[in-house]
């Protein structure tokens, strides 16, 4: 339980013979498809393997463009409900669209009523998690909340002074305590994630569940690469530190002739692109903006090494991808990167920040010997594996039940790796 002052702490769970029925799911979230980012694609990929379970999935989501209303929509091959909210378009944002805040709680009493759901999960406190928090309480209806969010990430686009943001940060804890103090269970991805929300929000008991990720969508390639291509995937912001991995590739020996390629959008596109002009390195660099699906597991199978500088991931689904596509992994040594990333067994840990830490590892990667590389390619698959969504889908099936869980161990390194 997160608090054990919470409302709900006491609400039993379902009898055994409703175990197995299917579920009115109503699941709430800030971001969603066709939103590029971590928290959106796992509250897509959540809810379609639901849907393929049988359950009855809605989504409440901030409308996509000016069309808001309810109708059907198809993810991940799923049909599911979606209860689009009339939203507005945060312009320091390359895409964000909100939901109205001083509306929230009216259309989550609206949409609660009309799905009557068994359960509501929402994916994160900020505006509809708040809302639907709030009305499902009232109707005693069981709630489960999943935090994919740092409030430090958000200030960069709120405009905010920067001598007042610490002032900010503190004010979204709190308000990240009210909201997720109504839920019966509070989950995250990684352990290093539900340690930093208990500090900052003081509740207890925080689950650690991956989002997982399907693996046999992606292609391990284990050929000998006839380039030497970096690979990094991710929303091109600057908590991601893009700025680094290009200054890390400058510094590369000419003779290992890497290619970088840069899968991505966000607001720090133009700024990087001028950056690796200023380096001498643009004949080197990529920019892809977004692409497919396709076009994205193309991408991984492609590369010789992922990297990911960020110093903001409470997990990483892009880095789950490339270890599923047998990538060995540079990655900064910051929040839960390290929970995938074991140094020395599936790549290596960079100091965070620092250009020629990283230049070294990835040169270090680069120039190793195939049987020593493959090592590596397979670490990453090994490790990966404990991510599986299925197992992920089973989890919540049991959180939405009220039945006891035991946390996924997903970052535990593994006994028998084999050694370099």
């Amino acid at each position: 339980m997160p608090d054990s002052s919470g409302p709900h702490s006491s609400t039993p769970a379902q009898p055994a013979s409703a175990a197995k029925k299917p579920l009115t799911v109503l699941i709430g979230a800030d971001t969603f498809a066709p939103d590029v980012n971590g928290a959106a694609r796992f509250a897509e990929r959540l809810a379609a393997g639901l849907v393929a379970r049988g359950h009855d999935v809605h989504i409440m989501a901030p409308a996509a463009s000016s069309k808001h209303g309810t109708w059907v929509e198809e993810h991940e091959g799923q049909q599911m409900t979606a209860h689009r909210l009339y939203s507005w378009r945060w312009y320091p944002h390359d895409w964000l669209r909100f939901a109205i805040p001083w509306r929230i709680k009216q259309n989550s009493a609206r949409v609660i009523d009309e799905v009557r759901p068994d359960v509501v999960h929402f994916q994160s406190h900020i505006v509809v998690g708040r809302g639907l928090s709030i009305e499902a309480q009232k109707r005693g209806i069981r709630i489960i909340g999943t935090n994919h969010f740092m409030p430090e990430n958000m200030l960069e686009f709120t405009m905010i002074p920067k001598g007042i943001q610490e002032w900010a940060i503190g004010l979204a804890w709190k308000a990240a305590k009210r909201t997720f103090g109504r839920a019966e269970a509070v989950t995250t991805p990684t352990q290093k994630a539900a340690q930093f929300l208990e500090k900052f929000t003081g509740l207890r008991g925080v689950h650690a569940i991956s989002c997982g990720i399907d693996a046999s969508n992606y292609t391990p390639d284990f050929s000998a690469r006839t380039e030497n291509r970096i690979l990094f995937v991710g929303r091109v912001t600057g908590e991601k530190q893009i700025d680094v991995l290009l200054n890390a590739v400058k510094k590369l020996p000419a003779a290992l002739d890497a290619k970088l390629e840069i899968v991505g959008g966000g607001d720090q596109l133009k700024n990087l692109q001028h950056l690796s002009e200023s380096l001498g390195i643009s004949d080197r660099v990529t920019f892809t903006g977004y692409v497919t699906d396709e076009e994205l597991r193309q991408a991984y199978t492609r590369a010789s090494v992922f990297a990911m500088p960020s110093i903001a991931e409470l997990q990483s689904i892009a880095t789950m991808e490339a270890m599923a596509s047998a990538l060995p992994v540079v990655a900064a040594d910051a929040m839960a990167l390290p929970h995938l990333v074991h140094d020395g067994e599936n790549g290596y840990l960079f100091t965070p920040g620092d250009a020629d830490d990283l230049a070294e590892r990835l040169e270090h990667v680069l120039t190793l010997p195939k049987d020593q590389l493959d090592t590596l390619k397979n670490a990453s698959l090994r490790i990966v594996a404990a991510h599986d969504i299925q197992r992920t889908i089973s989890t919540f099936e049991s959180l939405y039940r009220g039945e006891p869980v035991a946390d996924p161990v997903t970052d535990a390194a593994n006994p028998v790796a084999s050694s370099e």
